[in-house]
């Protein structure tokens, strides 16, 4: 089970744990990932991801998945969150 999140891509990062003599050991930091069901308006459909803390604020910050992901760039998207994007884009220009 990998340790990213399914719509912004943010993953582990490394550093420095540094104690009080100033002894540096590496650590790992962790994101904190959440299993939720995000539901989209325009498919009628609810896709349950993998989502970091972070992502879900901004995502219900903008009124939820749709129109997140339309306010999203592609380079800021993984290739999951892009095929969602497309099929919400196309769904909504037949309509």
């Amino acid at each position: 089970m990998s340790k990213k999140c399914d719509i912004s891509g943010t993953g582990v990062m490394s550093g420095n744990l540094v104690s009080h003599a100033n002894n540096k050991t590496r650590r790992r930091f962790m994101p904190n990932l959440q299993v939720v069901s995000l539901f989209s308006e325009a498919l009628n459909k609810v896709f349950k991801l993998k989502v970091c803390s972070k992502t879900l604020r901004s995502i219900e910050h903008n009124g939820g998945l749709d129109s997140y992901l339309a306010s999203t760039s592609n380079t800021k998207l993984t290739e999951e969150a892009k095929k969602i994007k497309k099929s919400i884009a196309s769904k909504q220009a037949n309509a």
